[in-house]
């Protein structure tokens, strides 16, 4: 039988009609979801742990900080004998020591004297405040200085007497043991991104490691033999490979670690072949180019696990899903055209890098917005994803306002790059009026 009598002959049966039904963006998605789970929690050092989903509580082990300790380079002084201190009649105390930033051995502070402090120093006993530096005369006699001198070339400043010209209440510029979090607290709870805040807060109670969902990682890989490497000569029917950098640089905007492995030419031997040579390093494989119905359709050919779909979604008709090599490791393969493959990523792919990572917010944001100019026509059948530019409403709780940017082709790139959104228009709309409110996806 010719292949085009057996494709007819495929077409009659329920096989062959499930293959070429034509698929809803949620129907695929759900399906694509439907084999993702989050990756087991493992145990990482804190800086690799960056951008990772914590799957614990975190609690606060010590008082944060574990000490009172001065917030300003200055004095430590009892508050009393201060108390009438001015500019015309300074409080001359007795210097008895200096105390840096991890002394251990703590001069105590009597009647009428002061212990020169720096700032993170451990409060001296005696000690009620720390008078600022720029409050004194540091020890000169002679007037109100701007700050404290080298030790390495005054090392008698920490004793003799000082002046002070203001006064300080008890607790005064003075950092209280336990003021940022209690023993017991708890720090951070599990399903937190953890960011450079929250890195440096499992730092300062002493975390070295911390238990999380590891990133995903996602190797991405363009097709088609007239791509060539930015930075290299063009030819004739040459073009450029930006999907491989789109796609990419979307992976690790989602979270993912983000592998590009670039251009592989239209040879279904050598895609497969390196395909399955990333595999030992991918837990996701997103390909772009070869899944239309053309002769060098390469990922048709070369992958025989992937399931090609036609989804009823403009840009982005063509799409495929499968899962490959033992592991059976998730592929989505996207379609060529740079907008199109950026669009699908939004719906597909980056839902799947949330999933993986166990983030709690999987999908973009999408609000409500008005679309003052209207769109003047939408393909019946189909949900188009219209490049637009979003404003968000001055007024608390309205709706916003959105306008598209550039034209409905997947091949404009450079609109894309003005688009902070996407404007929805679904399936059954073929037109939206001027003013009429639309939804609209979020990209920042």
């Amino acid at each position: 039988m010719s292949s085009t009598a057996a494709r007819a002959a495929d077409q009659g049966t329920g096989e062959g009609r499930e293959r070429h039904r034509v698929w809803s963006v949620a129907e695929h998605l759900d399906d694509i979801l439907g084999h993702i789970h989050p990756l087991d929690p493992i145990e990482l050092q804190l800086l690799d742990a960056m951008g990772c989903v914590l799957v614990e509580d975190v609690t606060v082990p010590a008082a944060l900080p574990p000490f009172d300790n001065s917030a300003m380079d200055g004095y430590a002084v009892r508050t009393a004998d201060i108390g009438a201190a001015t500019g015309e009649h300074p409080a001359v105390l007795t210097v008895v020591g200096d105390i840096a930033a991890g002394s251990g051995d703590l001069p105590a502070v009597g009647p009428g004297e002061a212990a020169r402090i720096m700032t993170g120093a451990p409060l001296p006993p005696g000690g009620q405040a720390v008078v600022p530096v720029e409050w004194t005369d540091g020890g000169l006699d002679n007037g109100p200085v701007s700050g404290m001198p080298a030790r390495s070339t005054d090392p008698d400043g920490g004793s003799g007497l000082v002046r002070v010209f203001r006064p300080v209440r008890d607790g005064q510029h003075v950092r209280a043991r336990g003021s940022d979090a209690g023993a017991g607290e708890l720090a951070l709870s599990a399903g937190t991104v953890l960011g450079a805040a929250q890195i440096g807060l499992l730092a300062a109670i002493g975390r070295a490691t911390v238990r999380v969902r590891p990133r995903p990682r996602v190797v991405v890989l363009s097709t088609g033999s007239e791509l060539v490497q930015p930075g290299e000569q063009t030819g004739p029917g040459r073009i450029y490979d930006s999907n491989s950098y789109q796609l990419t640089a979307a992976a690790q905007e989602a979270g993912a670690i983000a592998y590009r492995v670039g251009a592989v030419a239209d040879d279904a031997g050598t895609l497969r072949a390196t395909v399955e040579d990333q595999l030992s390093r991918a837990d996701i494989v997103v390909t772009s180019g070869g899944v239309s119905v053309g002769a060098y359709d390469v990922v048709k050919e070369a992958m025989h696990e992937v399931e090609f779909r036609t989804v009823g979604m403009q840009p982005g008709k063509p799409q495929g899903f499968g899962r490959i090599g033992s592991d059976r490791t998730p592929l989505l393969a996207l379609p060529g055209n740079p907008v199109s493959s950026y669009v699908s990523f939004e719906l597909f792919v980056r839902p799947v890098i949330r999933t993986m990572l166990g983030a709690g917010q999987v999908h973009r944001t999408t609000v409500r917005a008005f679309c003052p100019d209207g769109i003047a026509s939408s393909p019946d059948g189909r949900r188009q994803f219209l490049r637009g530019w979003y404003e968000p409403s001055s007024a608390p709780g309205e709706p916003g306002t959105v306008a598209p940017v550039g034209g409905a082709g997947s091949h404009l790139i450079k609109a894309l790059a003005r688009a902070n959104a996407l404007i929805v228009i679904p399936e059954e709309v073929a037109e939206v009026a001027p003013g009429a409110e639309v939804d609209v996806v979020l990209l920042a």
